[in-house]
């Protein structure tokens, strides 16, 4: 586990041996199965999450049906947005599949960026880079149909397309899954 988030790290910054010690001693890695709610809605957190294997999903409740808006897979980070703002969260957190992550909170990420300011700097530009990934998502969500958006699906996260339950893929497109057996069908049948 700890070998997956160091080889990320050093994709940003190389780490000394005591800033691996200060790492591992926070006590931040948690094997979690699938099914298990990490954050529900109303509830209050200061955890942030960084998948090293499997799967985590964010969704709404929304006249009791389950809207997904985000799939995490491996090295991805989440800080759902009720940590910044100290506010109940508005959407839950689950996991898709048996998932091993790591849990930080603000508390320590304080403490290890005052530490060593190497890692400020670092989760600044994972920071930047994740906002325009967002930014860039939302977009092409916006701009595109359904067809198109399973097509982009397809063509950048292959990989959800057997790792997530077709209701949760439906959902995430923004269809019924019955749209989404129609729009698999119609593109079969173009090929």
């Amino acid at each position: 586990m700890q070998d997956l988030l160091f080889d990320f790290i050093s994709k940003y910054i190389s780490l000394t041996d005591d800033e691996k010690n200060a790492i591992l001693s926070l006590d931040i890695f948690r094997s979690v199965k699938k099914g298990t709610i990490l954050l529900k809605e109303g509830q209050k957190s200061k955890d942030s999450y960084f998948v090293l294997q499997g799967c985590i999903r964010t969704y709404y409740v929304v006249d009791s049906e389950e809207k997904t808006t985000a799939f995490y897979t491996e090295m991805d980070a989440l800080t759902p947005p009720c940590v910044i703002s100290k506010t109940p969260s508005e959407y839950y957190i689950s996991c898709v599949e048996d998932t091993i992550l790591t849990v930080s909170n603000s508390d320590m990420e304080v403490e290890v960026n005052s530490k060593f300011p190497k890692f400020d700097a670092m989760c600044k530009i994972l920071s930047e880079e994740l906002l325009a990934k967002q930014r860039i998502d939302f977009d092409a969500f916006k701009t595109s149909s359904p067809e198109q958006r399973y097509m982009n699906l397809i063509q950048n996260r292959p990989d959800l397309i057997q790792r997530v339950p077709q209701y949760q893929l439906a959902s995430y497109l923004g269809i019924k899954p019955e749209s989404l057996s129609r729009l698999r069908a119609r593109i079969t049948q173009k090929k």
